[in-house]
């Protein structure tokens, strides 16, 4: 194991880790972010940088935090594990896996519904995105 992946297990939870290292899926239902509707956007566990706002945010019922589009770009990656073709999405900086993206979301929003781990992200509110320097995504929330 390399120094960085190292200095990620002691810094990661063994889930989060899992997830965002190992490709793993988080159970259903179990993530504290899929029955969650505060006001902010979600960056990556692993790195920060920014990937969702709570604005795309739905619930689509998959036990899932599930989003219509990301903030920032993503990489997306051919996955045909579990003997199904997918389309697994990834952060652009630090490569950790996020999840998956369909085209069963809101055909009003674009049709897409990425579903994500819950383990793969940090939640960062509305009133902390100036401190914690994200204060550029805060026009997301201005009407």
């Amino acid at each position: 194991m390399d120094k960085d992946q190292a200095k990620l297990r002691k810094e990661l939870t063994p889930e989060q880790y899992a997830v965002t290292q190992e490709a793993a899926t988080e159970r259903p239902f179990s993530s504290e972010y899929d029955d969650f509707y505060v006001p902010g956007i979600y960056v990556d566990i692993v790195s920060g940088e920014p990937l969702f706002s709570s604005q795309d945010k739905y619930d689509a019922g998959c036990g899932w935090p599930s989003f219509t589009k990301p903030i920032a770009k993503l990489t997306e990656k051919r996955d045909t594990r579990l003997m199904m073709e997918r389309t697994e999405v990834r952060s652009a900086q630090a490569d950790s896996h996020l999840g998956h993206v369909f085209t069963d979301g809101p055909q009003d929003k674009g049709g897409l519904r990425y579903c994500i781990n819950g383990a793969a992200l940090r939640f960062v509110p509305l009133a902390k995105l100036d401190a914690e320097g994200y204060g550029e995504y805060k026009q997301l929330f201005e009407s």
